[in-house]
């Protein structure tokens, strides 16, 4: 198989997904073009992963299901959806114990059985609307929103002034918030930086950013995985943003920014949608090329937030002749 592709963030690491299948006995062939094999079968092992990748600890879980014996995983991701996966994998016939920790246990099976499955809510998905709706000052309610997965969104999002309330499984944001920046201790500039969960995370800083341009003071944005995520601020600046990036992972939003419309290009699905927001908070009318990439993260968002009241719609992009 080729190397998969995907946002343009930074580089992407496979080795933690091919270090865990070397673990259970594959081979690994092959630098541009990836062969793997396993010609005596795969083994149960301990598995110990160099980063808690998700999608690396998400292949050893399916791997580890379908081995019979134990297989341990060891700094293993632990994000909503791989717990997900995890109560799947339980549900179908092989159980896994740990679920919620960084280390996991597969008893695995010789085969696995059907199950009926409900799968959990996109917390990364639920904190972008919430960004939006504070953003644009809208009142708004998402429904099985599952607020126990968003106990550290909402505290970040407390910090620039977003403040919500649970209902049940319902989330909602209050209309007509005041944003502002709460300091630290002694008025020092606070932070948002993220990290594995349960931490704020990666995904959810370039909204936190795009919601830190309508708030009333000064905030660092610290994104510690990837070297390319916040090279998009450039495109809020020309929208109207104060952000000063100090490095790679760094940027300083200075609040509010008086945003205006801007024609923009979406490099990956969570700088689009932070542009979608400051679109939306914005003045005039603006257009974000390169849907595709939101479209990727936010299925028919375009149609949702027209049920909402944004004036949004999709149009084709002309080719060159």
């Amino acid at each position: 198989m080729p190397p998969p592709g995907g946002d343009f963030i930074g580089r992407r690491r496979l080795d933690p997904h091919l270090d865990a299948f070397r673990d259970l006995g594959a081979r690994i062939d092959g630098s541009r073009w990836i062969e793997l094999s396993a010609p005596t079968g795969l083994c149960a092992c301990d598995i110990f992963m160099d980063e808690p990748s998700v999608m690396g600890t998400e292949n050893a879980l399916m791997a580890a299901a379908l081995i019979p014996g134990r297989t341990e995983i060891s700094n293993a991701a632990c994000e909503p959806h791989v717990q997900d996966l995890a109560r799947l994998i339980t549900a179908m016939g092989a159980e896994v114990e740990g679920i919620g920790s960084n280390v996991m246990v597969v008893n695995g099976q010789a085969s696995l059985g059907g199950a009926e499955f409900t799968i959990c809510p996109d917390h990364i998905e639920v904190g972008s609307f919430m960004a939006l709706a504070a953003a644009t000052g809208g009142e708004l309610r998402i429904r099985d929103a599952g607020p126990k997965d968003l106990r550290n969104v909402r505290r970040q999002f407390r910090r620039l002034g977003l403040n919500s309330e649970v209902q049940g499984e319902d989330v909602i944001v209050p209309a007509g918030q005041k944003l502002e920046i709460e300091p630290d201790l002694g008025g020092a500039i606070p932070k948002i930086e993220d990290g594995p969960w349960p931490a704020f995370p990666a995904d959810m800083t370039s909204i936190a950013l795009a919601l830190a341009t309508q708030a009333d003071g000064e905030i660092l944005i610290f994104e510690k995985m990837f070297e390319n995520r916040l090279f998009f601020v450039d495109k809020l600046v020309a929208m109207g943003a104060r952000i000063t990036l100090c490095d790679p992972h760094r940027a300083i939003v200075s609040g509010p920014g008086r945003l205006h419309g801007e024609r923009v290009e979406s490099p990956d699905i969570r700088a689009g949608m932070a542009m979608l927001i400051a679109a939306l908070a914005a003045e005039g009318t603006s257009e974000i090329g390169n849907i595709r990439q939101i479209d990727r993260g936010y299925e028919q968002i375009d149609e949702r937030l027209r049920a909402l009241g944004a004036q949004i719609e999709r149009v084709s992009a002309e080719v060159p002749a």
